[in-house]
């Protein structure tokens, strides 16, 4: 058996699983960011593609490590990087949105992750023709460590956040 084999019957982290979807649980540190990064359904598309396909990790500069190519239910990530050490990331995807003016995933917290909480990853054609990425995020300390340097954390969040929006900027999009 190998280890993303064994993080996919492991527990969840936290038991709000699936709350990104509407009110973040109110004891948590919850982040919403979006960003403008194309325009029209061609841009959509590109973006909708590499999202589901770990593009916004992998833009911002994560390892990863999935059990499937494309988000699904219940695929399970190792993400990693170098700004971080040797910290493993473990993750599973609790849901996938794929919609014809909206997509992405949100993925939760498993053992050994250093925060306890959920992530979506999404990107949203708007009436205006505007594709917006769109990171919204709930956690809490999930380690000592993360406990004891929870406002280093929090920096760290939105560094990533920020980096993951950029990763998805389409030429000409600014």
């Amino acid at each position: 058996m190998t280890d993303l084999e064994a993080l996919a019957r492991a527990p969840f982290t936290y038991p709000e699983v699936g709350a990104t979807r509407a009110t973040p649980p109110p004891d948590a540190h919850a982040v919403r960011a979006e960003r403008v990064v194309g325009q029209g359904p061609a841009d959509f598309a590109a973006v909708r593609d590499s999202i589901l396909g770990y593009g916004m990790q992998r833009g911002a500069g994560m390892r990863v490590r999935a059990s499937t190519p494309r988000a699904d239910v219940g695929t399970v990530l190792e993400l990693s990087t170098p700004l971080f050490g040797p910290i493993r990331i473990p993750c599973r995807v609790v849901y996938v949105v794929d919609e014809p003016d909206r997509a992405g995933f949100a993925y939760g917290t498993l053992p050994g992750h250093p925060e306890s909480g959920e992530e979506l990853f999404s990107v949203e054609l708007r009436p205006d023709g505007a594709v917006v990425a769109v990171v919204s995020a709930f956690s809490r300390p999930g380690r000592w460590y993360t406990r004891l340097g929870a406002p280093v954390g929090r920096l760290l969040q939105s560094v990533m956040t920020k980096r993951y929006l950029a990763a998805m900027v389409r030429p000409g999009a600014g």
